[in-house]
């Protein structure tokens, strides 16, 4: 999980609360971030998946959108994204990507409609990029104010809930993917009901300066254990969802990558954003490759970049591997021909030069637990 960075590393406003706690800290993004704590990643996953975990996800990116009078931001996003922005409800949260003209996937992003502005979330690694391209974009229609300086929280799993009704009783009846402002400890906060583990839990967006103090409130409950970017990753993986830069990026458009389900059902037809011509060509006709879940026999890994082989002949590559402690075993996804990608079929995964079976399956690997109501 540790990224070649330039120049000095910044720092959450956790940075001492994680060297407090113990935290092995590595470069990720542009930043000092935990990648584990003295339980172990093993551990840390575990107790997400069973009850409680804190993950700081402060170095990704909060951007304000306003419209300016007589405009409409919604209808201004959805020039640059995919996703039916304009039909969120205020409180509503939808996930979407940013497209290039190509209908490659410039970053994947969450964007709520916060009542008078939207809020958008965007991964650290692309957040200068991304502001950038709105400002860009965007700027004669909407005020963009980056907010890169505020926290990022998430609180993960099945007691996630419980916790968060204890400091905020209506958290506890709000469902995934509604967002609501609320005051923690006299803090204005953004709530959502998201995250990104598959399971249940809450991202709360807080002022910098307090931050930390809401973290250990948090943590002060017993249930709550700080989680780093190692377990963040399995459990993601898990869930079967998207890492920017590895199984999303330029090269992958959103059916290609399976997330057509993102993709507004009026603007599958009627466009409007970049790439469009090229995503609504694989809707009709189908994409040339297609993301896929792996199960490998044994206990070997396969990483990102190992080759996907049947009979001899590559048809695709492995785009996140790693080690599912929910499941007990390896597990994998990667992009393979269309014509091979049924569920079921028997490839091969090239391990240090050496093949490995394995077989297209479902994903998720673990089933989602979202909170619906």
């Amino acid at each position: 999980m540790t990224e070649p960075t330039a120049g000095p590393l910044k720092r959450t406003p956790l940075y001492d609360l994680h060297r407090e706690l113990g935290a092995r800290l590595v470069p990720f993004a542009g930043y000092e971030m935990p990648v584990q704590y003295p339980t172990g990643i093993l551990v840390e996953h575990t107790h997400t998946r069973t009850a409680c975990g804190l993950f700081d996800v402060s170095h990704m990116g909060q951007v304000r959108l306003t419209a300016k009078p007589g405009e409409s931001a919604a209808k201004a996003m959805e020039t640059l994204v995919p996703g039916d922005i304009a039909g969120l409800q205020p409180g509503q949260q939808r996930y979407t990507q940013f497209t290039n003209d190509a209908g490659g996937i410039l970053d994947d992003l969450m964007v709520t409609n916060a009542g008078d502005h939207l809020l958008v979330v965007i991964n650290a690694a692309c957040k200068d990029a991304d502001l950038a391209h709105m400002q860009k974009h965007l700027s004669a229609t909407c005020e963009v104010e980056p907010m890169f300086s505020r926290g990022l929280l998430a609180l993960q799993g099945p007691q996630a809930s419980a916790v968060l009704s204890r400091l905020v009783p209506q958290v506890a009846t709000m469902k995934f993917m509604t967002g609501a402002y609320v005051e923690i400890d006299g803090a204005r906060c953004y709530v959502t009901r998201s995250g990104y583990t598959g399971g249940d839990g809450y991202e709360i967006s807080t002022p910098a300066e307090q931050t930390d103090a809401i973290a250990r409130k948090l943590l002060s409950h017993p249930e709550v254990k700080p989680i780093g970017l190692g377990a963040r990753d399995s459990l993601r993986l898990e869930a079967g969802l998207c890492l920017y830069g590895h199984d999303i990026d330029t090269t992958t458009t959103p059916v290609e990558a399976v997330l057509l389900w993102s993709v507004g059902k009026e603007r599958r037809v009627q466009g409007g954003f970049p790439g469009a011509a090229t995503v609504q060509k694989q809707i009709a006709e189908g994409s040339t490759r297609k993301r896929v879940g792996l199960l490998p026999e044994g206990k070997a890994i396969a990483r990102e970049g190992a080759e996907i082989v049947i009979d001899g002949k590559t048809v695709g590559i492995v785009t996140s591997g790693g080690f599912s402690p929910t499941l007990g075993r390896a597990i994998a996804m990667g992009y393979v021909e269309r014509s091979q990608s049924a569920n079921g079929t028997k490839v091969e995964l090239m391990v240090r030069g050496k093949p490995v079976p394995a077989e297209i399956v479902p994903m998720p690997f673990v089933k989602h637990a979202y909170y619906r109501g």
